[in-house]
């Protein structure tokens, strides 16, 4: 039933609640990044929904023919999560073993994970729905397409995966926001309202974190009175940041961090890249996943220490112009750990204004036009600032005032980028100048 997911003593008690029939209407999988919590929670649709007595995982009646390919009316999925990687990782497991079902069917659902965030059931009357139509509808045309044909020569099968690739990210960039509006949560309210087409309905939310305040009050109201024949579902890698009140209403699963050893064989059995070993020096799933983005982790977090450098340069210059000769430790120490990640990746040390320095940053992260490196990217900021703060001597960098201004002044850019969909550009700028000023006069 749940055999495929490996290393989660969770999926134990969930697999002995399913049989005992004391599954609860509404359930959070709490847990590290890429520990397995959606594909948990996507098994959990298909069990539930299942024909056939004890729903094993070969199982091919209707219901779990229609799971396996995430075309099931019965389960509706919200959430941002950054679908690219693994996207384009199940692509480069497809062309290395195209005539296996498995990784054929593997490259589908990673496609289709995002094509269910365009449910109509979600979209109604909005109008970029409209806007997006034209790439939801060719990427659903190409996947029937994939899944329906024989292996084709190598060149062909490539070039339809890049373009099945192209306008996945394009449908990412341009249409998925950083937080579950109240909008999708009314709606997705209406939907659990419906009569399933089959046994039961799954309402999924995935990262439930990421949620405007209005949609989480909305949500209460679906967890306080659920449908009898409705299990709702949430995930996230911020338990704390969820209300108590929704804490209240779930019944949790926590998911652990896996071994390195199972996170590689993870990798080989989902992906089937016999490259990778158990070597300690090897990527776990979510570095893995990064790897095949065009700007990885191994770029972003030096450009991240480059926009860092240039923020503590600037407010050493303000102190300086205010009279102020004697350099804060902190700042000195940001400069000088930021710095020579900088300059270690070769990128020299930033100089003239936030603009010039933002427009770098951009240029070595594609634009950040890919969907969820620009979060990336803030989460790498604010890890160095960190850094650099435990380095200077700083026990507890949380309750340090120059973190805390970071952390302010990263949340709001990140809330400017991904809710109001503020150009990464103009948001690179705002946060240079609004950092310096902030740490010059603190």
């Amino acid at each position: 039933m749940f055999e495929h997911i490996v290393g989660q003593s969770a999926i134990t008690q969930l697999a002995f609640d399913r049989t005992g029939g004391t599954l609860a209407p509404s359930m959070l999988f709490s847990g590290p990044p890429a520990s397995g919590k959606g594909t948990a929670g996507l098994e959990l649709g298909r069990v539930l929904s299942c024909e056939n007595p004890g729903a094993p995982r070969d199982c091919s009646c209707n219901a779990c023919v229609r799971h396996r390919l995430l075309t099931n009316p019965d389960i509706l999925s919200l959430g941002s999560r950054n679908f690219s990687a693994e996207i384009s990782a199940a692509a480069a497991a497809f062309l290395r073993e195209p005539e296996t079902t498995g990784v054929k069917l593997l490259f589908i659902r990673s496609v289709r994970k995002l094509l269910a965030r365009f449910s109509p059931v979600l979209w109604e009357d909005e109008p970029k729905f409209g806007k997006l139509g034209d790439t939801i509808l060719s990427l659903e045309e190409a996947l029937d397409e994939i899944w329906a044909a024989e292996p084709s020569a190598p060149e062909a099968l490539q070039k339809r995966c890049a373009s099945i690739l192209k306008n996945a990210i394009k449908l990412e960039a341009d249409g998925m926001s950083e937080l579950i509006s109240i909008g999708q949560i009314r709606r997705a309210a209406a939907w659990s309202h419906l009569a399933p087409m089959g046994k039961r309905k799954l309402l999924l939310l995935e990262n439930a974190d990421r949620m405007q305040e209005a949609a989480r009050n909305a949500l209460l109201k679906i967890l306080e009175e659920p449908p009898v024949l409705l299990t709702i579902l949430l995930t996230t890698s911020r338990e704390k940041a969820l209300l108590p009140t929704i804490l209240s209403r779930v019944r949790p699963y926590r998911f652990i961090p896996r071994s390195h050893e199972v996170e590689i064989e993870v990798i080989r059995r989902v992906f089937r890249d016999e490259r990778v070993t158990a070597r300690a020096d090897l990527p776990g799933i979510g570095a893995y996943l990064d790897s095949f983005l065009p700007v990885p982790a191994e770029t972003l977090r030096p450009l991240a220490a480059f926009f860092a450098a240039f923020i503590a340069a600037g407010t050493a210059l303000a102190l300086r112009k205010r009279g102020v000769s004697s350099m804060p430790h902190e700042i000195m120490s940001l400069g000088k750990h930021a710095s020579a990640v900088a300059e270690a990746a070769g990128l020299g040390k930033p100089g003239g204004d936030a603009q010039s320095v933002a427009a770098k940053v951009l240029a070595g992260a594609e634009k950040f036009e890919i969907r969820g490196l620009f979060p990336r990217f803030l989460n790498f900021l604010l890890g160095l600032v960190s850094d650099s703060l435990r380095q200077s001597g700083v026990q507890n960098s949380g309750m340090n005032g120059y973190y805390d201004i970071w952390r302010k002044y990263i949340g709001e850019a990140a809330v400017a980028a991904g809710t109001y969909n503020q150009s990464p550009a103009l948001t690179l700028e705002r946060l240079g100048t609004e950092l310096i000023r902030a740490m010059s006069r603190r």
